[in-house]
């Protein structure tokens, strides 16, 4: 399967699998789909077979809400059955809207809380450097999650201790939760940003494979400082009524919209 595939499949179980829980997301969830298509076809050591191998990259997505983009990825590479994300959302399921590692496999940490997951992953990435460990640490972030205070200070320690180990994505796709970015709080320069605090920044298209592989490829390779992947994204990728339409950050595809969804991602299947 290549990772064109894997996005696909990714951004169709999204739409099933909030169609049937009518559990929210889904922009967030089409946005990411890439990235963690790209991230699962190769880029990341992990094994489904050895899920909790000592020498695995550990992968957290810090804006837990697109959770099903994981899910779907994790089912499809293997992790566990396909069959089982029809059960998202559903009382008793361990496939809680938020991603949650609670019983899963190849997932390492419940996130939802946002501005979370960097600081989480800056220490794992802390800890594996002072045992000498060459596994990467892999962290996707909202841009919304810039907002957050703890992101900065995760982002000055990465800094501080050169964790060249940890690889930071930053899902731009300019919208969070109720409105654009640009009328909740002002990110631009968010490359200079990050800059001016040490990191490594690599600005690119995120939904253009080639970019995203060259992209972590290099992130790989660096050495002393920790990298940010800048990933511009469209909120909504890939349905056409749902692209930088805020209303879908909550609503989920039913009906004549769940038809016209699925209508428009047969058409695109790789």
């Amino acid at each position: 399967m290549t990772s064109e595939q894997l996005a696909w499949k990714i951004r169709r179980h999204g739409v099933e699998m909030t169609h049937i829980s009518r559990g929210s997301h889904i922009a967030a969830i089409l946005s990411v789909a890439d990235i963690v298509a790209v991230l699962y076809n190769g880029v990341m050591n992990v094994d489904p077979e050895k899920p909790k191998m000592e020498n695995r990259d550990r992968f957290i997505l810090s804006k837990g809400h697109a959770g099903a983009a994981v899910y779907a990825a994790l089912a499809e590479t293997g992790f566990f059955d396909i069959e089982e994300l029809k059960t998202h959302y559903a009382d008793g399921s361990r496939l809680s809207g938020h991603v949650s590692h609670k019983g899963v496999p190849g997932v390492e940490f419940s996130t939802g809380s946002l501005g979370h997951g960097l600081p989480v992953a800056a220490g794992m990435a802390y800890a594996a450097k002072m045992d000498n460990k060459t596994h990467k640490i892999f962290v996707v972030c909202g841009d919304g999650e810039c907002d957050e205070g703890s992101m900065w200070e995760a982002a000055l320690m990465a800094n501080h201790f050169e964790l060249d180990n940890l690889i930071l994505t930053i899902d731009y796709n300019k919208m969070q939760s109720l409105d654009f970015c640009e009328n909740t709080l002002k990110l631009h320069s968010l490359a200079d940003k990050w800059k001016a605090f040490g990191w490594n920044v690599i600005d690119i298209d995120g939904h253009n494979h080639d970019e995203l592989k060259a992209a972590y490829n290099q992130a790989k390779e660096h050495k002393g400082s920790p990298t940010v992947v800048i990933a511009n994204t469209t909120k909504g990728k890939g349905i056409s009524f749902m692209e930088n339409d805020i209303l879908w950050h909550y609503r989920t595809p039913q009906g004549e919209e769940y038809d016209a969804a699925v209508a428009e991602l047969e058409a695109q299947r790789v």
